[in-house]
């Protein structure tokens, strides 16, 4: 091949890659598991187990001490680190920290995002969630575990248009007009579903507690349902807590200890279609209520309703939508206006 036919396919080439993304360089990544406590279990009867088909039964006695309520949490340190502080990462209930990674549809997540923005992430799965792992029930956990159908996020996570907007077949499915979620990815969404209790919010509270004791002075991302786990960790750990990010946070933290965050500066987001759902107005309302008792003692709380900042179309899954990252941008130059980059 000639030397002109050579160049010719390196410049195709050069030219094809031009826009991809960058590739993220990293100093270090890894895992470990947080938190949780011993049980001891007595008083049940030994059982034969075959634990592989064609084998031989082992005996298995589930009398004595096991270890419970951990937490698994993954980190990923980039070389050009830009971030002053580690950014936490915080999934929502019936979920774990695939909720920050590759969208359903395939596209970059938010792990990525702020990777490449030089933040030092760690993402979590958090108790009784996916490599977490769970415990007997009703043992020790106390409750029954919660499962969804694959239809129930539909409407409930303000994708689709009313509770009878699902559909088997796609084409049948009646979404919210100028909704972001990737419908298309819809089926690979409920495949990251995971069963949930509702009485280990505690042990929860607890190792997310014990993950900000082991990493230090950290900025906690939260989704939903760890919205009210932020803000209670933060009142527990003010000193380690340098900033809260709530995206619709579900739950609240502690109204009569609100003055404890005073001096973390805290942004809520909130998506869209909240006006036309049957829970949020009140879910919203009780966060904006918290949000105000903490400006009352002198904190500084910034509320973003995306609409009304010209970003439309969000489901409950801020961080999976189509304009994922117009969001994470929005974070972003928050965190940069605070003081929080390097």
């Amino acid at each position: 091949m000639s030397r002109i036919a050579i160049a010719s396919i390196t410049a195709l080439l050069i030219a094809g890659h031009a826009h991809a993304a960058e590739p993220i360089t990293l100093r270090d990544m890894g895992s470990f598991h947080v938190g949780g406590r011993l049980v001891e279990i007595s008083g049940k009867p030994v059982k034969e187990v075959m634990f592989t088909p064609g084998g031989v039964p082992a005996k298995v006695d589930p009398n004595g001490t096991y270890q419970v309520e951990q937490m698994y949490v993954q980190y990923f340190l980039p070389t050009n680190e830009k971030g002053t502080y580690p950014l936490l990462m915080w999934h929502g209930g019936g979920l774990t920290g695939v909720t920050y990674e590759t969208t359903p549809d395939g596209r970059e997540g938010w792990l990525n995002y702020f990777l490449r923005k030089g933040w030092a992430v760690y993402n979590s799965d958090a108790v009784e969630r996916g490599r977490a792992g769970w415990a007997q029930y009703p043992d020790i956990f106390k409750s029954e575990p919660v499962f969804l159908t694959t239809s129930n996020p539909f409407a409930r996570f303000r994708i689709g248009d009313g509770p009878d907007s699902y559909d088997p077949d796609p084409a049948k499915r009646k979404v919210l007009p100028g909704n972001q979620f990737p419908v298309e990815g819809y089926e690979n969404f409920v495949k990251q579903n995971v069963p949930r209790w509702t009485t280990t919010d505690d042990a929860t509270v607890a190792a997310y507690i014990a993950e900000i004791d082991r990493v230090g002075p950290s900025v906690i991302l939260s989704h939903s349902q760890a919205g009210s786990f932020g803000f209670k960790v933060a009142q527990a750990r003010p000193d380690k807590v340098k900033a809260l990010i709530a995206i619709e946070p579900a739950g609240i933290g502690d109204p009569a200890k609100a003055d404890v965050l005073k001096n973390i500066p805290t942004l809520i987001i909130y998506g869209d279609y909240i006006e036309r759902d049957a829970r949020w107005p009140k879910i919203r309302a009780s966060g904006v209520a918290f949000a105000d008792a903490i400006k009352a003692a002198g904190g500084s709380v910034d509320i973003v309703d995306l609409p009304q900042a010209g970003i439309k179309g969000n489901s409950h899954m801020v961080m999976m939508d189509k304009n994922n990252l117009e969001v994470a941008g929005l974070i972003q130059k928050w965190l940069e206006a605070k003081g929080l980059t390097k």
